[in-house]
């Protein structure tokens, strides 16, 4: 890959220490930087002093000049103090999944998007399981990029869960099918700009060539325009309206339409996940799976039989008629939004807030005022989002001391036929380490109320 063998991966979370544990085991010298004091692995570090690395932390200036290469984890900005200091020495700064892409000689399937790109992505990997052939998902779900691609063969399929945060400095990849769902604002306090998020999320399929398939939202009326700027196959997909050509829902049914022959999947019914967005999750999924050879029977087989993502509409459990649901995973409003409105009747008791991204609430609000019976709040965010919801004419509003006692307020409050939705539109940093976390705190409070 390069003549020189020194690297400065930067990050020590998941996809740094894939990074550095793949290019390790390759021989590569590793400096594996953080800001922070970190801990890694015995194993991890012994790999690492094996190949004359070590791990590194605080102080980076003083790398500059080690190496001529840094791979950097998505947590890190690229306007980030170290990264301009390390891009302005001449040092080539690419993202872990270039890196993933450069060792990986299998077919790879790139999915991305403001929401449901766990859940499409995960589909994905269970239709790719009916080949012959091995399989994985990676990337922000699961293993490091890297690590998939290092494992895998050249006969393989690896569907890639990427971020915008992980496309920013992407330099060669080009996935042989690339997806993009949705685009709606969300990590503004990164990106700054719509028009900046936007662009990350093109890179995508920036360097795609004729010979490969990007599949785009219909419906989204932005993406949908992004097919004059790619130069692969495209595959459109849509719920909304029975396409001349790709994946759409005609007379109940998924549907697949290309070079004039029509495949029907299975019926709209037949799936257990539920809601508008699911809907268009699966019909990417079907597109991914279409033309990596899957056929039909298969699909139609793992769509039955798919029950859903942890904290993404997960059902926890019903307490007297009324149903609880872990979204945990909604950590911008526009996935709260597409969660109440997975909900045709309405009566939500809505737990939301936590750590706030400054995204405007003004669509937010009218949905909650549509959908929910009442809004509880919580977090860093409760005071801003009270403020928009009594603009919106929002009536029914707790203002929660902890997540605790909302989850109790909203058992509290609950009748049937109400379900109580834990969807925050925030990130949860200000209470948890991460939204998984979160989602599994509200299942053991909702848990115990139930016993």
């Amino acid at each position: 890959m390069y003549c020189n063998k020194n690297v400065i991966v930067y990050g020590s979370g998941i996809s740094g220490q894939g990074a550095a544990r793949v290019l390790a085991k390759e021989g590569w010298r590793v400096f594996l930087y953080d800001d922070q004091l970190c801990e890694i692995s015995p194993e991890l570090e012994k790999t690492l002093f094996a190949a004359s690395g070590r791990v590194v932390c605080g102080n980076f200036p003083k790398l500059i000049g080690s190496a001529d290469l840094m791979v950097l984890s998505p947590g890190i900005p690229v306007d980030s103090d170290n990264v301009r200091l390390a891009e302005n020495s001449g040092m080539e700064v690419i993202s872990e999944i270039e890196l993933a892409y450069r060792i990986y000689k299998g077919s790879l399937i790139a999915i991305t998007g403001t929401n449901g790109k766990t859940t499409t992505t995960t589909i994905i990997g269970e239709m790719l399981k009916k080949l012959s052939v091995p399989s994985a998902i990676g990337g922000n779900i699961g293993l490091s990029l890297s690590e998939e691609a290092e494992r895998l063969p050249k006969d393989s399929w690896l569907a890639a869960e990427v971020s915008s945060f992980q496309l920013e400095r992407v330099r060669s990849f080009a996935p042989d099918i690339a997806v993009v769902l949705n685009l709606t604002p969300d990590h503004l306090e990164r990106h700054h700009t719509m028009d900046a998020y936007a662009a990350a999320k093109k890179l995508i399929f920036a360097q795609q060539t004729a010979e490969q398939v990007t599949v785009l939202n219909y419906d989204d009326s932005v993406v949908r325009q992004w097919a004059d700027e790619c130069k692969g196959q495209i595959c459109y997909f849509s719920r909304k309206t029975a396409l001349k050509k790709g994946v759409f829902i005609q007379d109940g049914n998924f549907v697949v339409k290309w070079k004039n022959k029509v495949n029907i999947i299975c019926g709209v019914g037949e799936v257990h996940l539920f809601g508008g967005h699911n809907e268009e999750n699966i019909l990417a999924a079907i597109a991914c799976g279409f033309f990596a050879g899957v056929t039909s029977g298969e699909m139609a087989e793992v769509l039955r039989d798919f029950q859903g993502v942890e904290h993404r509409l997960e059902y926890v459990t019903t307490i007297k008629g009324v149903r609880y649901y872990n979204d945990s995973k909604a950590t911008n409003t526009d996935s709260t939004i597409k969660a109440l409105q997975a909900f045709k009747n309405g009566h939500v008791i809505l737990l939301a807030g936590g750590h706030d991204k400054m995204t405007d609430l003004n669509t937010l609000m009218s949905a909650v005022k549509e959908k929910t019976d009442m809004l509880i709040l919580l977090g860093e965010a409760k005071e801003r989002f009270h403020k928009a919801a009594l603009e919106c004419g929002v009536k029914n509003i707790i203002l929660a001391d902890s997540f605790k006692d909302a989850v109790q307020k909203a058992y509290d409050i609950a009748k049937e036929p109400q379900v109580v939705l834990l969807s925050p539109g925030c990130s949860s940093y200000d209470m948890f380490k991460n939204y998984p976390e979160r989602g599994r705190y509200f299942k053991q409070l909702v848990m115990a109320l139930s016993s």
